[in-house]
């Protein structure tokens, strides 16, 4: 059985983010990704090399340089614009990111949310789509445990920081915590041990529905965080370089830092 010239084009298409938006489709590479990704998406075609396509064929559907011999295009879900704190669990973390641009930064960085326990990321128009074939690859299949939103995130700030708290016997919210990195920000440790007694001992080893929320807000790659979202920010914090004062680069790749910032939130927990 050979794939059609129709099957090649519209795979080939799906590297276009207008296409991707128009037929609600993605598509992904190699065995790991594929299989991983079966596991909450909905499957609509897949090619293998070897079994129902010829090695030209995956070729000329790949994106990539080396194609791996495996394709498979996806159902983009259908998820509500941004989480609402108060569905979530009580201590729970989330990621926001403002214009992250960067492919790679943003897979990676999805990656990193499924190793530490995010499960959303709420993202400003101009983050880059996380069904970008790049980025998806750079997940290697963790976009399956990652919900990922596309808001406007000065306007869902403001919202959160100014809900309402809901009617008896509804979620109690105690308080939001905007956590924004940025380079004349306070340093992160000790920010989360000195704010942080009531924060790692009565906050993060909470996890009932009343424990405070926490939201962390990473930025643009090179601009950083945009002057709508640094205003609604809590709690500016920076990852300080070592030793103290010694001469550095001036800032640390976005992925690289969403790392260090989620590792030391997950091992206030502890």
């Amino acid at each position: 059985m050979s794939v059609s010239k129709a099957q090649i084009k519209q795979v080939r298409s799906l590297q276009q983010k207008k296409f991707r938006d128009e037929l609600g489709l993605f598509v992904a590479e190699g065995d790991k990704c594929v299989e991983e990704l079966q596991k909450g998406f909905e499957l609509v075609s897949l090619f293998r090399e070897g079994d129902n396509a010829t090695r030209t064929e995956i070729e000329q559907m790949s994106g990539l340089q080396t194609p791996q011999g495996t394709i498979a295009v996806f159902r983009k879900p259908i998820l509500p614009l941004a989480p609402s704190l108060e569905e979530r669990a009580g201590g729970e973390v989330i990621l926001a990111l403002d214009g992250v641009q960067n492919p790679g930064n943003l897979g990676t960085i999805i990656r990193t949310c499924a190793w530490f326990g995010v499960h959303d990321i709420v993202c400003s128009p101009d983050t880059a789509d996380c069904y970008n074939p790049k980025v998806v690859q750079a997940t290697m299949g963790a976009l399956v445990r990652v919900r990922i939103h596309y808001t406007d995130l000065p306007e869902w700030l403001t919202g959160i920081r100014s809900a309402p708290r809901p009617p008896k016997g509804g979620v109690a919210l105690s308080g939001v915590r905007i956590y924004g990195t940025l380079l004349d920000g306070k340093d992160m440790y000790e920010v989360l041990q000195s704010e942080g007694r009531s924060y790692s001992g009565a906050v993060l080893q909470q996890s009932g529905p009343t424990a405070e929320r926490s939201i962390i807000v990473m930025g643009n790659e090179g601009n950083g965080i945009s002057e709508e979202v640094r205003k609604l920010i809590t709690h500016s914090i920076r990852i300080p370089s070592y030793p103290k004062g010694a001469e550095t680069s001036e800032s640390l790749n976005v992925a690289i830092a969403t790392a260090i910032v989620l590792a030391e939130f997950r091992r206030m927990e502890s």
